[in-house]
């Protein structure tokens, strides 16, 4: 009897076992941006996903808050990896404007690398308007690396703005960022002509220089 070693056994089952996951959490994403986060259950989305066991979603992702943490967790990586590029190229810059192109623009060029239709976005805002899920938000796509030093880039811009203002502002430009590229993905999934991502992302770098810009009352 010729034995087969373990690691080729496994292979196969690995790269489905991957491939499952992978369309649970694109119809998890789809669902939870279309429906909302609470109106959505693990046996709807098992179901969507073709997937006959019920229990399906629990298996691999545990809890409804570990399957949001893995949906956010695989963006927030692909965008930090551009935003790293951006901030490398940036360097020492003191330019205000740089440094919100920094913040904007990985989003926006992930949302439009994604092809369409996306549900990213709007995800994202069901996401951050939680009060049980927004903490996953703010541990997994707030806290990068890259985010960051894209922060003390646009604190080293900003060198007057008093911390109360600064923490306010910082608020409203997530608040911005969230929700302008969630209505512009609802928009474009209404069929409705939308402006390029590119531009986008210069009406929020405008926007947000704007915003970070006015006097402090």
């Amino acid at each position: 009897m010729v034995s087969v070693p373990a690691d080729v056994d496994r292979t196969p089952r690995a790269g489905q076992v991957d491939a499952t996951r992978r369309r649970i959490l694109d119809t998890a994403e789809r669902l939870f941006a279309e429906q909302g986060l609470r109106a959505v259950s693990h046996r709807r989305i098992s179901a969507a996903a073709g997937q006959g066991n019920n229990a399906a979603v629990g298996y691999h992702f545990g809890a409804k808050a570990d399957l949001v943490r893995a949906i956010v967790r695989r963006h927030a990586l692909r965008m930090d990896d551009l935003r790293t590029g951006l901030v490398a190229a940036a360097g020492g810059s003191a330019d205000l404007r740089t440094w919100v192109g920094c913040l904007v623009r990985p989003v926006t060029t992930h949302l439009a690398a994604l092809g369409a239709p996306t549900w990213y976005a709007r995800f994202g805002a069901q996401v951050a308007t939680d009060p049980t899920f927004r903490h996953v938000l703010a541990e997994e796509a707030l806290s990068t690396p890259g985010l960051r030093r894209v922060v003390d880039g646009l604190h080293r811009c900003l060198p007057d703005l008093p911390d109360e203002v600064r923490l306010e502002r910082g608020d409203m430009v997530s608040a911005l960022m969230v929700h302008v590229c969630a209505e512009r993905e609802r928009a474009l999934a209404d069929g409705t002509p939308q402006p390029s991502w590119e531009q986008t992302a210069t009406g929020l770098v405008d926007a947000i220089t704007g915003l970070l810009t006015a006097p402090a009352s």
